[in-house]
């Protein structure tokens, strides 16, 4: 076991040969996003699976079973994470069987059932070998593939394997039968809440969307019933007796302080296959898209391609909204502390239920103000601004809100860059009540049927030219 950096090389002698049998349609993957849903077909099964990404090498995604191939592109995160993985690999994911858009089964399968899966939808998606990225539960099923599929393997990469699911005299830093029972059974009962999003990411747990997100993931994954099935069909799966017959290049990687999964799990599987890179990472997190996701990505990259050439600023065309109330400190001082939570807390709803209502995403709150990002023409984002002044109005509170489209540096779940200041200077310009956007939304909007009223050039702080604002009209 090492946590010295990987030996390159490794990563381009895998490449030539993958995805070579691949249609030519799925070779040159289309950058819309999330990709298209296909389905393979194992035995009678019907097993949903996706293919994107503009690399040579396949990488075939194996995930646990709290898994959707559609809903994972949901969250902004776990898009870019995923993203950035087809920027050097063609990316395989799949829903295996019980599973999300996968049929399901009346038993929970078998690894050597799962086998026969995993190659069927390799298969479909024209891949003749592909480095198997294996999440967490979905190790043993990756391990399993490895020996008795060794031709279609090419390399592993675990996240957080666990290898064993209870304790035994030799592996004793995980759940005891009865331990397991519990904790899954408590699991249940908050299925679909976002409970355990908390608990596997715990840097995300004040973030309501995301825990949205994540309760939706798992209703739409399994239900509570089939996950105990799975839960308990798995207790005593154990593969690690085949960990040393493993003859792949195999990178395996945790966070030192994952506050779900031991990172015993991970140091005894890099101990056990032979040749195996170990890389310990910073942080608490176990799911692997949240945190500090750079270095994880710069290993698989390594990993696969034999160098590592850094993400760069992500940026991104949007349409930034600014929301602020006016006179907000006068208020709140007249109407004492009671009164305005009330307010706020009507403000808060309001501006979120109209967002949801256009496709808008919630960026963050700054104090009393909201900023808000929407994709593609900012046709919606005008909508959006000024039925969000219509419904605070509603509920005693007068906003000013300011929009700018332009391109935006992606800093994680936040954004930065020019437009941004933009948006949030003409926001400090509109009168109460009032959408104020730059002349590029605006243009970008003719023949909307929007209409717009002129308020001339104005000096706008840290621009170096007068920027033409122009009020939305009701």
């Amino acid at each position: 076991m090492s946590s010295s950096p990987p030996q390159t090389g490794a990563g381009p002698a895998l490449r030539p040969a993958f995805g070579e049998g691949a249609p030519a349609h799925q070779r040159l993957r289309p950058h819309a996003f999330p990709p298209q849903t296909q389905y393979a077909r194992s035995g009678d099964l019907n097993l949903a699976y996706q293919v994107y990404g503009e690399g040579e090498t396949d990488a075939l995604i194996v995930p646990g079973w709290i898994w959707h191939v559609e809903h994972i592109w949901e969250d902004p995160s776990v898009a870019r994470f995923f993203e950035r993985v087809g920027s050097f690999a063609r990316v395989i994911m799949f829903d295996r069987r019980g599973v999300g858009m996968s049929d399901r089964t009346a038993e929970p399968p078998g690894l050597a059932e799962e086998c026969a899966d995993v190659c069927a939808v390799l298969n479909a998606a024209g891949s003749q070998r592909a480095i198997l990225f294996a999440l967490a539960g979905g190790a043993p099923l990756a391990v399993q593939v490895a020996i008795d599929r060794p031709k279609q393997v090419g390399g592993l990469i675990f996240y957080a394997p666990i290898m064993r699911n209870t304790a035994a005299p030799d592996y004793d830093w995980t759940h005891t039968p009865e331990e397991r029972d519990a904790l899954f059974t408590e699991t249940a009962a908050q299925w679909g809440t976002g409970a355990q999003g908390q608990r596997l990411a715990p840097s995300r747990a004040q973030d309501a969307r995301f825990l949205d997100w994540f309760g939706r993931l798992e209703r739409l994954s399994v239900s509570p019933g089939s996950m105990l099935q799975f839960v308990r069909a798995s207790q005593d799966q154990d593969v690690r007796e085949l960990l040393p017959r493993i003859d792949v290049p195999t990178l395996v990687m945790h966070r030192r302080d994952d506050a779900f999964i031991d990172v015993r799990h991970s140091r005894f599987a890099a101990e056990q296959i032979p040749g195996a890179h170990y890389v310990e990472l910073e942080g608490v997190d176990d799911l692997m898209t949240a945190g500090d996701t750079e270095p994880i990505l710069e290993e698989i990259e390594e990993f696969i391609t034999g160098g590592r050439r850094g993400a760069g600023p992500a940026r991104a065309l949007l349409t930034v909204v600014f929301t602020d109330i006016v006179d907000a400190t006068k208020q709140a001082a007249q109407l004492g502390d009671g009164r305005w939570r009330e307010l706020l807390a009507a403000h808060d709803a309001s501006v979120r239920r109209e967002l949801d209502r256009y496709g808008g995403r919630e960026v963050k709150t700054i104090g009393d103000s909201f900023l808000a990002t929407f994709e593609g023409p900012p046709t919606r984002a005008l909508h959006c601004a000024s039925a969000i002044v219509d419904s605070v109005r509603e509920s005693g509170l007068e906003i000013r809100v300011g929009l700018h489209t332009g391109e935006c540096e992606i800093i994680g779940d936040d954004i930065g860059g020019m437009a941004v200041h933009l948006a949030s200077r003409i926001a400090n310009l509109a009168g109460p009540c009032e959408v104020l956007a730059s002349g590029t939304t605006t243009g970008s909007a003719l023949g909307s049927g929007l209409s717009f009223e002129a308020r001339g050039e104005h000096e706008l702080k840290g621009i170096p030219f007068p920027w033409p604002l122009f009020a939305l009209r009701e």
